[in-house]
């Protein structure tokens, strides 16, 4: 069956979690709701199934919960992949393995290499190595603006929008521009989405290509325009779907339940 973890994140007004079960009903999947906190993950009473994390609380006891489920289930995302995108030392990491075209970056505990990598670009940006929504993100022009170690820091990108591309099993199925007025265009940080009617061959092409580096079932991608082209800043493993047009709730249902019919054979 496929047993579903709620984002703890939901609200009544954006529920990503309910839209899924909705598609799931209207198809009469077999589904039920699985609450790690009341899991023994030793207990291998949940084998066998399907288990999609919507989201999971920013804790260890519900990863390693739902690591130790991914031993004898089927997890989407799988524990690593979501670890990975939470980490943003490991995307630019697996970016770079891969050749995905993302901004020149730095992972250090020095402030001289910070300096030093701040002199080649003259801006740089400042990213928290766990942060999420865009939360923490600004772009700086002298070290002294930056406070303790370590400093995950980017080019400076110039930019009046970026987007969101959703990838569910290695397509490209919607995709949002997003602005606004300050420097991060993160809808949470009260940015406009509007939804791409179709999405260019070029960031289809990266967005698939950075959820292959991932190794994800689906994710969303974040990207600027760059030298004629696109470059990836972040994936994202449990991501919201706001502003896009494209059915991903019933893609992912639909997906969802190709994934436990292939588990049943």
């Amino acid at each position: 069956m496929i047993r579903i973890v709620r984002k703890p994140t939901d609200t009544p007004g954006d529920d990503s979690t309910g839209m899924v079960i909705a598609a799931l009903e209207e198809r009469n999947a077999d589904f039920g709701e699985l609450d790690l906190n009341t899991v023994d993950p030793f207990s291998h009473e949940i084998a066998g199934d399907i288990i999609w994390v919507c989201g999971i609380r920013q804790d260890l006891v519900q990863f390693e919960v739902i690591s130790a489920l991914a031993l004898t289930n089927r997890v989407v995302n799988n524990p690593s992949a979501i670890a990975a995108c939470a980490s943003k030392a490991q995307t630019t990491a697996r970016m770079m393995q891969m050749k995905v075209p993302t901004p020149d970056t730095i992972f250090t505990a020095s402030l001289d290499d910070a300096a030093a990598f701040l002199g080649k670009h003259g801006t740089a940006v400042y990213k928290p190595l766990y942060g999420y929504d865009g939360n923490g993100i600004f772009p700086f022009t002298d070290v002294s603006e930056l406070g303790e170690a370590p400093y995950y820091l980017q080019q400076y990108i110039h930019n009046d929008r970026d987007y969101r591309v959703f990838v569910i099993d290695g397509t490209a199925v919607g995709a949002i521009m997003r602005t606004s007025d300050s420097f991060a265009h993160n809808i949470h940080q009260g940015g406009c989405g509007i939804a791409l009617e179709t999405i260019p061959e070029g960031m289809a092409k990266i967005a698939s290509a950075a959820a292959r580096a991932m190794d994800i079932d689906y994710c969303g991608v974040d990207l600027l325009d760059h030298n004629g082209s696109y470059t990836v800043l972040e994936v994202n493993g449990t991501p919201n779907w706001h502003c896009m047009t494209a059915p991903i709730p019933e893609l992912l249902a639909d997906y969802l339940i190709r994934e436990n019919e292939k588990m049943n054979r």
